[in-house]
């Protein structure tokens, strides 16, 4: 089975899922949405209110800035695979809980593994958390790790921008790394790198991060 054919197969799967209560109130579920062959993937949080209403990832305001970022890093949205942690649309668009997040892991594994894209963005810090444990995302945006051989760019979620306007700046800056990034990952690939596990940053007093089963990259030297 292609890559193609197996996301299609994931997307059959989480249409019947009723692991967690989401289901309940779910108007649509949400897969994603993308080429089945794309060097990068964005991973987000959960579905909102027009995600929800039309079944696609990142369609309402900050989609509108997710697409402005990706045109920032001289790409379009119809080449990059988009999908969040969690599949259906928390009520109110609260905050992803423990057990939402364990019913969807499955299948986020699942896109991972079948796309096996050569860098993951996390735009959020329930998408981070995936990948780092302990680690602030003020401290670690931007900063691209390896994490089982493949790069992991942490980024803030675009909403997060709508709220906090100054943090606009901030992930323009981050999203225009990518094209180099995305480089560096192919060279990974070719050169084979290896790092087991999660990575575990601890946050020092004085700002700085401390790695621990983890490579951090240093792309623009």
């Amino acid at each position: 089975m292609g890559p193609a054919e197996k996301i299609k197969n994931i997307r059959l799967q989480i249409a019947d899922c009723t692991k967690c209560k989401l289901h309940f109130s779910r108007r649509n579920v949400v897969p994603g949405e993308g080429p089945a062959d794309s060097q990068i993937m964005f991973i987000g949080e959960a579905p909102g209110f027009y995600e929800n209403e039309q079944g696609l990832p990142f369609v309402g305001a900050a989609g509108k800035f997710l697409d402005e970022l990706l045109e920032a890093a001289g790409m379009e949205r119809e080449q990059v695979f988009i999908t969040n942690v969690v599949k259906c649309r928390p009520p109110s668009n609260r905050e992803p809980q423990e057990e939402e997040l364990d019913a969807c892991r499955d299948f986020l594994e699942q896109q991972i593994a079948a796309i096996n894209p050569a860098v993951i963005v996390t735009l959020g810090r329930y998408s981070m958390g995936n990948y780092v444990k302990k680690g602030k995302i003020s401290m670690i945006h931007g900063r691209p790790i390896t994490v089982n051989g493949r790069l992991i760019v942490p980024m803030y979620h675009p909403a997060a921008a709508l709220h906090q306007p100054s943090l606009r700046s901030v992930l323009l800056e981050d999203f225009a790394k990518l094209p180099g990034m995305i480089m560096k990952a192919e060279e990974m690939h070719e050169n084979d790198i290896k790092i087991n596990g999660p990575a575990q940053f601890d946050n020092e007093e004085d700002g700085k991060v401390k790695r621990n089963n983890a490579q951090q990259l240093n792309l623009f030297d």
